[in-house]
Order: structure tokens, then sequence, then C-alpha cells
């Protein structure tokens, strides 16, 4: 990229616009439809916006939070973190949920779990780089060490994810853990539990495969998880 800067501003402001346009159909739809089962089963009923409003919503919270720890903490977050960051939502929250992509693309779901534990797991390289850093703390941690941290770092984020979602599935009747189909139809069983269980395993894959590059990066000095680390500036 000759300027980095702008296509990354570009890119946030396309992504962050793809969150706020669909909001006023989402409050529109919300009052107009119902909650019953529809003449067709695989039309959207008020949940289903629901469940777009909320991620549209948290899709802008999260655009935001990179610029506000940024200057809060005087941090500098690379390029290619952010954009990366920036397409795994608008993957995930415009083109999975919005526009459907969750059940019209195969393994969609299982795709973006895998590629945002890879990515949590360089974030937990970034954490513990600057606890590592910092004046006041006199540590030095081995890449095993820190490849182990950001391993579970991301694999307990996934799980809090999980949790957010059985939460909210509760209080608004929304089907993020997929335990139905789109029709309606209600899962029953180890059925119910595959969509959890399959995001928590590619949520440790993609972490684990992470790790392991990251251990070898600072093992043998190849410099590759570095590019991704949040520095202080």
């Amino acid at each position: 990229m000759k300027n980095p800067e702008k296509t990354k501003k570009a890119i946030g402001i396309f992504v962050l616009a793809s969150f706020i346009v669909p909001i006023a159909f989402l409050i529109y739809r919300i009052v107009v439809s119902t909650n019953g089962l529809p003449e067709n089963p695989y039309q959207r009923t008020r949940s289903d916006y629901v469940l777009m409003l909320v991620q549209c919503i948290l899709g802008i919270v999260a655009l935001i939070l990179p610029s506000v720890i940024s200057k809060k903490y005087k941090v500098q977050i690379p390029t290619n973190m952010y954009l990366l960051y920036v397409i795994f939502l608008y993957a995930a929250i415009f083109l999975g949920e919005v526009r459907n992509f969750y059940y019209q693309v195969p393994y969609w779901d299982t795709v973006l779990h895998t590629f945002s534990g890879a990515m949590i797991g360089a974030l937990g390289f970034s954490f513990i780089s600057l606890l590592n850093n910092e004046e006041n703390i006199h540590l030095q941690l081995t890449p095993f060490f820190v490849a182990f941290f950001a391993f579970c770092f991301a694999l307990t984020l996934g799980v809090v994810w999980e949790v957010y979602e059985y939460t909210f599935d509760g209080v608004l009747g929304l089907n993020m853990q997929k335990f139905a189909l789109e029709d309606g139809t209600q899962l029953v069983g180890r059925l119910a539990l595959q969509d959890t269980m399959k995001d928590l395993i590619v949520d440790a894959i993609g972490s684990f495969v992470m790790s392991v590059i990251g251990y070898i990066s600072l093992k043998y000095k190849k410099g590759w998880v570095e590019k991704l680390l949040i520095r202080k500036t």
C-alpha cells in the first residue's frame, strides 16, 4: 500500500457505514415484524432483526474501540493488525448477520472462528509484550511461556464470547448459538450443542496455530509475529 494510513481510514469508514446504514431499516422491521411463525419458514422474524441490530451496534463500538485504546493508553496498533480486525468485523457482522452468510455460505462461521482464534492469539502476544516491556516489571519470559499465554488468552476470550451468545440468546430470544435451523426447527441433544462446541474447537485450533508461529518467531528471531504487535508510542 502506497499510503497505508489513507487505506486504513477508507476501509474503516466503509465498514462503519455498513453498520450504521441498516440501523433505521432494522428498527422499522423490528416494529412491523412478528415473532410468531411466518408463512415462509425462511422469512426473518423480529428476533432475527433484533440480533442484527444488536450486532451492528456492537460493531460500531468495536470499530471505535481501537482508536480510544490507542489514545488513552498511548499505544500504536499496526496497520496490518487493524485491517485484519476491521475485515473480520465486516465479515462477521455485515456479511454474516445482515447478509445472512452464516446460513447461505457453508462453513462461514467456522472459518471466522478459526481466524478470530488466530487473531486474538496475536493480541495475546501483544498483551504480554506490553507488560514485559513495562519499566516497573522486570521479567524475562521464555518464548514457550509467551506462546502458551497467547493460546490460553485467545481460548479464554473464545469462551467469553460463547457465554455472551448464550446469555443474549436467552434474554432477547436470539439464535446466535444456532440451536435452531434457519426455518425455526429446534435442534435437540448433541445437535443443539454442536455449533458451540465446534466454535470452541476451531478457536483452539486457530489460537494454537498462531501460538506455534509466535513461538518459532520468538525462539528463532524470525520477526513474523512482531509485525502484528501493539507497541507503546
